[in-house]
């Protein structure tokens, strides 16, 4: 039977040989040593005995009998040899007792290189055994700017806790975000019934990846069991039955299509036409337009627009499309909704009510939206957030950096000093692009000007004594105010002192008009909702001024020449003259961010997590940040613990 077993093994190496060498690859195992400089090794580090998966067992330490193995571990010698017989002798052990002694490995980057015992594991691997018993060191890398190596420090911190090789991700950041939501807590061990409560969940979930065809993707399965857990919640997913799994698994399939690297994404950036030239309800209802229900569109506020600015602005929206569709259309609204705590239900309640097109506007609830929109098709779930991708819901937000840039221009031609105030709230997507186009705008006017940058969701920070301290009079804060503080500092204002604050210009999130012309949009036929999984694609709205959805209200106390600047400017961006982020710019380092003659393309300026060289300040660690704003950060911050 071990002769049998030896030539159907040798089969098998055979074949992975030759398909590496049509592919022009390596056709052997993996070496250790012609990987890595001993250079780039920080320490090694002891970790015992452990069953390992045979699955991260990929190569061996040294090239000693490199060619007797193919790629997988399966052997090409022929039979007859003494290599052939001691590996057929191994196999019998396997049938009879199993292979019980522990091989020998080094551990690199959470791969497994066998020191000691090649053919035991080419046994184990050619019966298909799922882990082996193997004397652990690991080789720890040196700390360094490389994706990977972040990465793997994360592990290291994630192992500490659960010893788990099996889950791994491809994200900075993924695996604090996962310890986060699993309820592991870094630095203390994990208990011994959560840990199998964990091991079990992965398996379920990772059986039921692998069956719909997870393999061909292009990142671990940990990222999908990640994304998935963002949805259902780990408490609920420990909880499914194999075909619970199962089913959530296939229906929530085009999340993990956008995780792919080749995965498509539209960024919708004009709304393009968006004339209707029949009624809302022939186009947005399944009941015919003589039917005289009217279409239902929802609002989910996270706080009351009473005392946010940003749910006071998305109201203002939702009043202005009650104001402009009149009788076709009935909205309504949920205030003070706690993000994962609240919000599946508050979306769920509006869908019993009846709505037909949800807007979700805090991007704290994206994944409460997703999970609604998987279980409700046959609703429209639009969440106000940016950079996300997602099938099953649509995301918009503006371009404020446009009229960022304007207020930019306004403080550097006004102010008297070269030093100008800027108050970010907290450092998501989007943010860092407005500070920068702020100093741009202002440098651009006075290139001494020095933009002196204060969070106002910082622990222990107080912004006055910021700019107090440093003389500064001239101030971007808020970009608007709420009804019961009409009398906060907002928008560009001069400081003059206590009882002499003179506001000079105020941008504008009108998103009554971003609410129109996307309505409008699925009118008139360009929604396209496609629910083929072989039609994947994230649709992301980000318009800007062009679309009349951002804009800038200036006092009419600004002297006339530098209102017609900033009309000049205005002008330009609308018509696709000018582009803030374009020609030669340079960070806080002096490192060149964009050449001479290019343009910043949508997503570098979506994605920016540095700083032009003429703000003085810092993007802040998570850590330094107020409890409150933590989970936002996580779920779209541009920094990560």
């Amino acid at each position: 039977m071990s002769v049998q077993d030896y030539l159907a093994a040798q089969k098998i190496g055979k074949r992975e040989y030759n398909a590496c060498v049509n592919k022009g690859k390596y056709p052997y195992l993996p070496v250790l040593e012609n990987l890595i400089p001993e250079d780039d090794i920080d320490s090694e580090v002891s970790l015992g005995n452990d069953q390992i998966p045979l699955s991260l067992v990929v190569g061996t330490c040294n090239a000693a009998r490199t060619n007797a193995f193919a790629g997988n571990f399966m052997p090409l010698l022929e039979w007859g040899t003494e290599f052939s017989a001691k590996w057929a002798s191994l196999s019998d052990s396997q049938v009879n007792e199993g292979i019980r002694d522990p091989i020998k490995v080094y551990e690199y980057m959470n791969k497994f290189y066998v020191l000691e015992g090649n053919k035991r594991v080419s046994v184990l691997k050619y019966f298909k055994a799922v882990t082996v018993n193997a004397e652990v060191i690991r080789k720890v890398p040196k700390k360094s700017d490389k994706p990977e190596v972040k990465i793997y420090y994360e592990f290291m911190d994630f192992y500490k806790c659960t010893k788990l090789n099996d889950i791994y991700f491809s994200q900075v950041g993924s695996f604090y975000t996962f310890m986060n939501l699993v309820g592991i807590e870094k630095g203390e061990e994990m208990d011994e019934d959560a840990r199998k409560d964990l091991v079990s969940c992965y398996l379920s979930f990772k059986n039921a990846f692998d069956a719909k065809g997870g393999g061909r993707f292009d990142y671990p399965a940990g990222d999908a069991f990640l994304r998935f857990i963002h949805i259902f919640g780990y408490d609920t997913v420990k909880e499914m039955s194999t075909s619970e799994m199962a089913k959530n698994v296939a229906k929530s399939w085009a999340e993990f299509q956008l995780l792919s690297e080749d995965s498509e994404i539209d960024l919708s950036m004009d709304p393009g036409n968006t004339e209707v030239k029949k009624n809302i309800l022939s186009y947005l209802l399944p009941w015919s337009s003589g039917d005289s229900k009217k279409l239902k569109v929802g609002f989910i506020y996270e706080n009351t627009p009473q005392d946010s600015e940003w749910c006071y602005a998305h109201e203002l929206g939702r009043q202005y499309i009650d104001e402009t569709f009149g009788s076709q259309i009935e909205t309504m609204s949920l205030s003070n909704v706690k993000p994962e705590v609240e919000d599946e239900a508050a979306i769920e309640k509006m869908i019993n009510d009846g709505a037909d097109l949800i807007f979700v506007t805090s991007p704290a609830m994206t994944m409460a939206s997703v999970k609604m929109a998987i279980a409700h098709p046959e609703v429209k779930i639009l969440n106000c957030s940016l950079n996300t991708s997602h099938k099953y819901i649509r995301t918009y937000y503006a371009r404020m950096y446009e009229a960022k840039f304007l207020t930019g221009v306004l403080a550097g031609a006004l102010s008297n000093q070269d030093k100008i105030g800027y108050v970010a709230q907290y450092p998501v997507y989007g943010a860092v692009a407005n500070i920068n186009a702020f100093a741009m705008g202002a440098k651009f006017v006075n290139p001494r000007a020095k933009v002196y940058l204060a969070w106002s969701s910082m622990k222990d920070v107080n912004v006055e004594d910021v700019f107090k301290k440093n003389d500064i009079r001239y101030i971007s804060d808020q970009d608007m105010i709420t009804p019961q503080c009409s009398a906060r500092k907002f928008g560009l204002y001069n400081n003059e002192g206590v009882g002499n604050r003179q506001h000079i210009a105020m941008p504008v999130w009108h998103w009554g008009m971003f609410y129109e012309k996307l309505i409008q949009s699925i009118l008139s036929g360009s929604w396209k909702y496609d629910e083929s999984a072989d039609n994947v694609k994230a649709l992301n709205y980000w318009w800007g001024m062009s679309a009349g959805v951002v804009d800038l209200i200036c006092s009419n106390k600004i002297p006339v020449e530098t209102a017609r600047l900033v009309d000049a400017f205005r002008s330009m961006i609308i018509n696709g003259q000018f582009e803030p982020f374009s020609d030669e710019i340079y960070d806080q380092s002096r490192h060149l961010r964009n050449k001479k003659g290019n343009s910043l393309a949508p997503e570098e300026i979506i994605t920016m997590d540095w700083l032009m060289d003429n703000v003085i300040g810092s993007i802040p660690d998570i850590e330094q940040l107020e409890d409150s704003v933590k989970p936002l950060v996580m779920n779209q911050g541009i920094t990560q613990e």
